[in-house]
């Protein structure tokens, strides 16, 4: 089943935290968002958990079964044993009350599949012909054994989880009824949808909602009797606990020790290892403390899980006996055998050469370049060359490597600008500063960040631009120092509280119009030689010229004025 977990548009910013928390890798990066590999997730949920921006939603089925509850076809709901510390009560018939409330025609305990489960084990058990026998109980551990570890297949044992089989039970007893599965888990979402006699499943966190949708308060619920609930199966309400499983053993089977691990690493390790064990019943959870602490349990509290397991003891220990005429020795003695195939993995193999090259292109071209910090995601630097081979990661999501490199751009920029730069903070101190600033200051130090900017430089526009918190332009400042002359920008860096100071040489445009200043001076003075001579000849030879020598002089005080007027500006 696809899109069990979904992806809300979120503000997912390169944090890989579910990656990290991912314990099989299921995830790609596209385009910096992160993705769910539908084929390579088992569904455990810890993405869901640890994502900081919420990006992440199980797939809801409300809509789907409340069209079932107004239909005139039974709905029957399998209620988990969890119930009793996600929903704090410690009688099944408030439960009951309240199902029958939201519109469900009976609900009862999957702790009735679970001791047919447990017999089942126990049998299997007692033909001894399993090296190692693993419960199946745990729809994410029997897909993690499918995808990852076929070759441990053979120690799956072939029975049906509590949930199938009590959905196969109520089907067999009243066939035309709909069979709704109501727990903590999320992977119980793709295993009931893969199931023929599973018709929809709901989380504790979505019963919860349509409960406070229909006003149903559990607190003030009266119980009802409930069917089928007697002590020969009490024991299987230990299922949703550490050891839970064991627990619901009557006796053990000579030959085999019981053993509980509980987190997908864990389990990762028994699995690894699995060939070198003999003799062994794994009970195999994929939630730390078992299904109490499932996904969409109810228990969010620090130290709920503890809370939560003494919940179930609790409910255990009260062993109340049904007053319903129904009783486990009445019930049909029905298969729930089935076979777990390898799922298979389409995952290629990776080349050590490609690897390497994946390596060499964030800089990690020897063993002592791989730091294997984790923050990319993934355990190791290879891991991640993998993960990038198939299409799952990029380059750049090696964050080392990508600030090492932005800083070592970002100095290059800065070093190798024509142009002075100045990185100062609000107490005008120099954070950075480029070797065209130097010269243009003629500081001569190498160093000099840390030091105060008015022990090398008149400061003043700097400390004007923060104490007026604007920027400040200067289109011609003279250094006295080197006697350069820049045009220089002082900009504000508020969120950072940092000066950055741009300064652009124009001592040659200076210069140069130094230079033409000279030469319309010397201009300006020869016109008027020219023009007091012109005066003198004038006099002379007034009668012969007439207008022309006025024409002249006119053309030349013009010409004066105008030079005269350049020099000014």
């Amino acid at each position: 089943m696809a899109g069990v977990l979904e992806f809300t548009n979120a503000r997912c910013k390169n944090c890989y935290k579910c990656l990290r928390e991912c314990p099989v890798k299921a995830i790609e990066v596209v385009n910096h968002q992160a993705q769910i590999i539908e084929d390579k997730c088992i569904l455990c949920g810890r993405c869901t958990l640890v994502c900081p921006q919420n990006a992440k939603k199980v797939h809801n089925d409300t809509d789907l079964i409340k069209e079932m509850l107004k239909g005139d076809t039974e709905v029957i709901a399998s209620v988990a044993p969890s119930f009793a510390s996600s929903f704090n009560i410690a009688d099944f018939g408030i439960m009951r009350a309240a199902l029958k409330k939201v519109g469900f025609t009976d609900a009862q305990e999957t702790a009735i599949g679970a001791k047919m489960v447990t017999e089942e084990y126990d049998r299997l058990l007692k033909e001894g012909k399993y090296r190692n026998l693993i419960s199946t109980a745990c729809p994410s551990i029997v897909r993690l054994v499918r995808l990852y570890y076929p070759e441990a297949v053979k120690y799956l044992a072939p029975v049906y989880s509590p949930m199938v089989a009590h959905a196969k039970l109520i089907k067999t007893l009243k066939p035309e009824a709909k069979v709704v599965f109501i727990g903590p888990c999320i992977a119980k979402k793709r295993e009931g949808a893969d199931s023929i006699y599973v018709d929809g499943v709901l989380t504790f966190e979505e019963l919860e909602n349509i409960f406070r949708e229909n006003e149903v308060d559990i607190s003030k619920i009266k119980p009802l009797n409930t069917d089928l609930v007697k002590s020969d199966f009490n024991a299987a309400r230990f299922y949703p606990i550490n050891r839970g499983i064991i627990k619901s053993f009557g006796t053990k089977r000579d030959g085999y020790e019981y053993v509980s691990v509980d987190g997908v690493l864990k389990c990762r390790e028994a699995l690894d290892g699995i060939h070198n064990l003999k003799g062994m019943f794994l009970e195999l959870n994929a939630c730390d403390f078992a299904c109490v602490n499932g996904p969409c349990s109810l228990c969010g509290q620090a130290g709920s899980a503890v809370k939560a397991t003494a919940a179930i003891r609790n409910y255990v220990a009260l062993d109340r006996q049904s007053e319903a005429a129904a009783t486990a020795e009445m019930l049909p003695r029905i298969d729930i055998t089935c076979e777990y195939p390898p799922a298979g993995n389409n995952d290629r193999p990776v080349s050590e050469r490609e690897i390497k090259e994946i390596l060499a292109r964030t800089g990690k071209t020897g063993p002592e370049d791989e730091l294997n910090c984790g923050a990319c995601g993934y355990n190791t630097c290879r891991e991640k060359a993998v993960a990038i081979a198939r299409g799952y990661a990029d380059v750049d999501m090696c964050v080392p490597y990508m600030r090492e490199r932005a800083e070592s751009v970002s100095v290059e920029v800065i070093e190798n600008s024509p142009n002075g730069i100045v990185v100062l903070d609000f107490d005008l101190r120099i954070l950075e500063i480029n070797t065209a600033a130097k010269v243009i200051w003629g500081i001569k130090e190498k160093d000099v960040k840390g030091q105060y900017a008015f022990d090398y430089f008149d400061p003043t526009d700097f400390f004007r631009a923060v104490n007026e918190s604007r920027t400040v332009m200067r289109k011609k400042v003279e250094v006295p120092v080197t006697g350069k002359f820049v045009e220089l920008t002082v900009k504000v860096l508020k969120e950072h509280k940092m000066l950055f100071g741009v300064m652009k040489d124009i001592t040659e445009s200076v210069r140069v119009g130094e230079e033409l200043s000279k030469v319309k001076m010397k201009t300006l003075e020869i016109t008027d030689d020219v023009i007091k001579k012109q005066m003198m000849v004038a006099q002379e030879i007034a009668s012969l010229l007439g207008e022309t020598t006025a024409e002249t002089k006119i053309a030349l005080l013009k010409l004066k004025k105008t030079l005269e007027e350049e020099k000014d500006n």
